[in-house]
């Protein structure tokens, strides 16, 4: 009886521990070696929705698993968290990378697409609902994701990031790179900005991702203009323009910018707000659709 019940209550430890990180070898095409790993919820939706979560610049995939409160919310909607990981370039993302910026090229880019084709096959998942986010240097290559891949992702969310191709050109793209003529808020046309995103995949002629940028007003790292200047460019790509200021959205520091009716893309910036602007998953997942 005694040994019964303990392997009753080694059944019900492991029970209780449920869904957990986990980390997937042989995804897929992988040029630049990066990782993957991936959150499934116990009670997994019919043909559930995925979030690809994109770490900061010297961050892990498990660091950004416990960054942020995505599982929890994965466990109530029942959708997937893809959590890619680098190990290159101080752990930063290779969003000056021409493969990257190139649709099909390679780079980093096209590791995470593998990450999401893997995923959707293995678990039946809805190809119209595929979203990307991420933090500073994940916040960058959220746009360069949606950029160089309109054709995977519904919608994304950038958080004190960089326009989609900011950084083409540089030599890398960390603090400590010689170049950070992007990250103190490189300036151009909302057409220029535009042109970098359609160029990314010629011809693509589809539906492009709808956009949420959020950034610090104090950000001394990624300046705020760099927000800004993402703003300009998917007002172009998407063909809307600012409407109104919403102030006190999400909190009192913050002012949400409105650009057409407010389905395509929105802008939040926040008074005193450094690096990074943390994440309002409730925000975020709403505009995903993934929250009533």
């Amino acid at each position: 009886m005694l040994i019964a019940n303990i392997f009753g209550l080694a059944a019900s430890a492991t029970l209780a521990v449920g869904a957990s990180l986990q980390q997937v070898s042989n995804f897929g095409a992988n040029p630049s070696k990066i990782q993957m790993y991936i959150y499934v919820p116990d009670k997994l939706a019919a043909n559930p929705a995925i979030i690809v979560a994109l770490h900061p610049c010297g961050g892990t995939a498990s660091g950004w698993y416990s960054g942020t409160r995505l599982p929890s919310y994965a466990n109530t909607g029942g959708f997937i968290l893809i959590y890619p990981g680098t190990p290159n370039m101080s752990n930063c993302w290779d969003v000056q990378n021409p493969a990257s910026l190139t649709h099909g090229a390679g780079g980093d880019a096209l590791g995470i697409i593998s990450m999401v084709n893997y995923t959707v096959d293995k678990y039946k998942a809805d190809r119209s609902k595929i979203f990307v986010m991420g933090s500073s240097s994940g916040g960058m290559m959220t746009n360069v994701m949606a950029g160089s891949y309109p054709d995977v992702f519904e919608a994304g969310a950038a958080y004190s990031g960089t326009a989609h191709a900011c950084f083409a050109g540089a030599p890398s793209a960390t603090p400590f790179s010689p170049n950070q003529t992007c990250a103190q808020g490189l300036t151009r046309t909302p057409q220029e900005w535009g042109n970098f995103v359609r160029n990314s995949y010629p011809g693509y002629t589809g539906k492009r991702p709808r956009m949420q940028i959020y950034h610090g007003l104090a950000d001394s790292l990624v300046r705020p203009q760099c927000g800004y200047e993402a703003l300009k460019q998917w007002s172009n790509v998407l063909g809307v323009s600012l409407t109104r200021n919403v102030t006190g959205v999400p909190s009192a520091q913050y002012t949400q910018m409105i650009y057409g009716d407010g389905t395509q893309l929105q802008g939040f910036f926040g008074q005193g707000v450094g690096h990074t602007a943390p994440v309002n998953e409730q925000l975020m997942l709403k505009f995903f659709g993934l929250l009533a």
